[in-house]
């Protein structure tokens, strides 16, 4: 960490389920960057940590109030998976390509300021913010060790991943009342298509592309009636969150 966090990061003054909430990134090229921040006590810059952001839905946005997003568990269900990791839960303004960049920039600000191991840097996307998800693995893939998207439908850059191959785990309900489960059968069969015209045999494919369409039950065991918002369920999976904390 260098002297210029000090300028460029506002801390936030509220504590939420262990997260410090509305910190800001004071972005030159990108205006103020909200998030909520978990540091594990351990942390004290002298040894590389792994880095996870998760982007929330459209409840969890900034305009939504400060804190609205740690009402999603993804960023602290993470913070079981590795003691040496740095939890962040952006609230930005929208799903579209300006927050896919201020996502980009926070991430690449932790990389260059913090004693983050860049082979263990993740992200994650729920609703909204699995499209926002989406848009920065075309855009910029490379950055992440793998990617999680919950309960979303796929906007980015299929062809710009490709080249990556960034790992990508698409979770989603069969009937999600809000997208259904067609767009990520369709980026999952078209990413398909593209590894297996790179040359990539079924047994690598299945190692960086996962598609997990979830039935009724699923919910239903959980407590869920709707698939949508059900989709929170996926952060208390242990099977789905190891995938990505495994890579």
């Amino acid at each position: 960490m260098t002297s210029s966090v000090l300028s460029e990061i506002t801390v936030g003054t509220e504590t939420q389920r262990g997260f410090i909430n509305d910190n800001v990134y004071h972005s030159a090229e990108y205006g103020e960057i909200h998030y909520s921040s978990y540091f594990p006590g351990s942390y004290d810059g002298t040894k590389p940590y792994a880095l996870f952001i998760t982007l929330p839905g459209y409840e969890g946005l900034y305009f939504q109030g400060v804190g609205a997003n740690m009402v999603e568990d993804f960023g602290v269900e993470a913070i079981k998976y590795n003691s040496e990791m740095i939890v962040l839960s952006a609230q930005l303004n929208d799903w579209g390509e300006a927050s896919a960049k201020q996502a980009i920039a926070l991430t690449e600000y932790f990389i260059d300021h913090y004693n983050i191991n860049k082979s263990k840097v993740y992200l994650h996307g729920y609703s909204g913010g699995g499209e926002t998800g989406s848009l920065i693995m075309g855009i910029r893939p490379e950055l992440y060790t793998a990617y999680l998207e919950t309960s979303s439908q796929w906007d980015g850059d299929l062809e710009v991943l490709a080249k990556a191959k960034t790992p990508v785990y698409l979770a989603t309900g069969e009937n999600d009342s809000y997208y259904g489960s067609q767009p990520l059968k369709n980026a999952y069969n078209k990413l398909r298509g593209i590894y297996e015209s790179q040359g990539l045999t079924e047994t690598e494919i299945d190692k960086i592309l996962v598609l997990d369409v979830k039935d009724q039950a699923y919910f239903t065991e959980r407590g869920y009636t709707d698939q949508h918002g059900g989709g929170m369920a996926f952060a208390h999976d242990e099977t789905i969150m190891k995938w990505l904390f495994n890579h």
